[in-house]
């Protein structure tokens, strides 16, 4: 028979690339790709996370390897439904769990349908009540920003599938920007790149690892002004003679491969600046803001940004767990986060 578990409180990030959970007093006690493998013929889970991640591209017919989130947003709310329910049982090491309390974190462009869809999915597993919170407000309190305070604080959250602006005060979001490009577009520019400019093949991952290792958003500079290269290798097959091929790239490689991105990144930041009202700029140029999620990890993001736009950025210490974080620390005053949940509406 299955143990039961009365859970604590929980936050949890529901992301596009990966799914992070927060416990109360126990921190984050998951964090995994939201990716689920299954059995074709008999629809049976055969895997999830990181598991399920190494099938990716490998996988015979009869197994599917999926990412059910999309775009930040839910795809296939079966697989979803699934893929959670499996990390929360891994998560809580048991079988049977219920009456816990629960806060998602979704962008901030989710329509009401999706995030009842994603209400949903978590009362099926037995939480006695969920609270949607969107992305940028969970990230900021995760973050440790001040949300309440009457001065306007900015955070642009760059996850796996969407990027989310925000300027924030009073408790809720003043005005947002939801862009759907972030890490997964980044990959597929790299992807792009390496075909166009090294006639090179490569995979998900190895875009990956390269935007991680020596990704760059600008160069740095040596005492003598000369810029300071870094590279790594990259495995792949070469598209001339259809033949693995290992060649050497460079963090210059990168800036030019990431450029179209962070263009696109830099407009919804300025784009968010130009609908705050004229106070609330203010404080921003004074304040600067903060960048979170993976994506915000960018070598040079924030000097990039600082350069075309003259604000103040830092990146969030906790940057890669801000959403959840915050989303689990937003349960410690209940009345409070009824006010940021519905706020995050009102707009």
């Amino acid at each position: 028979m299955c143990s039961l578990f009365k859970a604590k409180d929980m936050g949890i990030d529901l992301g596009t690339a990966n799914t992070l959970i927060y416990v109360k007093d126990s921190g984050i006690i998951l964090n995994e790709p939201s990716v689920i493998a299954v059995e074709n013929r008999t629809g049976k889970t055969l895997a999830v996370g990181l598991d399920a991640k190494e099938m990716l591209g490998k996988a015979p017919q009869n197994i599917s390897v999926v990412r059910p989130l999309q775009d930040g947003v839910i795809s296939d709310f079966d697989r979803t439904a699934d893929m959670l329910k499996s990390f929360l049982e891994t998560a809580l090491k048991a079988k049977k769990i219920r009456n816990f309390r629960v806060v998602v974190g979704v962008p901030s462009g989710v329509t009401e349908v999706e995030k009842r869809a994603v209400s949903e999915v978590v009362r099926q597993l037995g939480a006695s009540e969920v609270f949607i919170l969107e992305e940028p407000m969970a990230a900021a309190i995760g973050a440790g920003m001040d949300v309440d305070g009457t001065t306007g604080c900015m955070i642009a959250d760059i996850g796996g599938g969407t990027t989310d602006i925000a300027i924030i005060a009073l408790g809720g979001i003043v005005c947002s920007t939801s862009i759907r490009h972030a890490g997964d577009k980044i990959n597929e520019a790299i992807i792009q790149y390496m075909r166009k400019r090294h006639a090179l093949l490569i995979g998900e991952r190895t875009a990956e690892e390269l935007k991680i290792n020596i990704g760059c958003a600008c160069m740095d500079e040596d005492v003598h002004g000369n810029e300071i290269m870094k590279s790594m290798n990259a495995r792949g097959r070469d598209i001339i003679s259809g033949l693995p091929k290992t060649l050497e790239v460079t963090n210059k490689d990168m800036m030019i491969a990431l450029q179209e991105s962070m263009d696109i990144i830099i407009d919804g930041i300025k784009g968010t600046i130009e609908k705050a009202p004229p106070e609330i700029a203010a404080d921003i140029a004074d304040k600067g803001m903060i960048l979170s999620g993976g994506g915000g990890m960018i070598f040079n993001l924030g000097k990039l940004i600082k350069k075309r736009t003259g604000m103040e950025v830092s990146i969030a210490e906790n940057a890669f767990e801000a959403v959840a974080l915050g989303a689990g620390k937003s349960l410690e005053d209940i009345e409070k986060l009824k006010i940021y949940a519905q706020n995050g509406r009102k707009r």
